[in-house]
């Protein structure tokens, strides 16, 4: 069966964004940007929400861009043609390799999990993740920590008053003090 799998960076305290919804702070290294190029080389579908899905259309014509390097031309090639889902009661319709979702997050979790496919289901934003572990649908969280302090926003925790158990199944430092966390759900 396929993992559903939650990977996002994070600040120290634990923010996706801050408080005025920026992520700069995130921007990744030649290292992490490397790591983050071969983390989507194991996805198989990526599950999006409406403000990630329009972060990341830049990706669906970046190659056409005369700046980009070989890593950011790597990138574009492996995200262009990943299939996605996106999560939206606003937008219409969807450009690229994406279907806006015909079903809700655990409809469409259950039915990709029965196709036949390969790699992970990827979630990327905080409230898709949210909904998911609150169905108990999460099968890894993997967790980029940035050496900073932003002191609010978006949190990458759902807060759902439970108790989830984890085991740490990888762990990475960068030379930026950047930190890679791999857990798995204990079952």
């Amino acid at each position: 069966m396929r993992s559903v799998t939650y990977s996002m960076s994070v600040s120290l305290d634990g923010y996706i964004v801050g408080p005025d919804g920026g992520f700069d702070w995130a921007v990744p290294d030649k290292d992490v940007f490397r790591f983050w190029i071969d983390e989507i080389r194991d996805v198989g579908v990526h599950l999006l929400g409406r403000r990630l899905y329009e972060a990341m259309l830049y990706w669906e014509t970046a190659e056409q861009e005369q700046s980009l390097d070989d890593a950011e031309l790597e990138w574009a090639a492996l995200w262009k043609p990943l299939p996605k889902v996106v999560f939206s009661t606003t937008l219409s319709e969807v450009q690229g390799n994406a279907r806006l979702a015909s079903d809700g997050l655990v409809g469409e979790i259950e039915r990709l999990r029965a196709e036949p496919g390969e790699g992970d289901i990827a979630i990327g934003g905080a409230v898709l993740a949210a909904e998911a572990a609150a169905s108990g649908l999460i099968d890894e969280y993997r967790v980029v920590v940035y050496p900073v302090l932003v002191g609010g926003g978006i949190p990458f925790f759902p807060q759902h008053e439970r108790q989830v158990d984890l085991e740490l199944v990888e762990s990475r430092t960068f030379d930026s003090g950047v930190v890679y966390l791999r857990y798995r759900v204990a079952r």
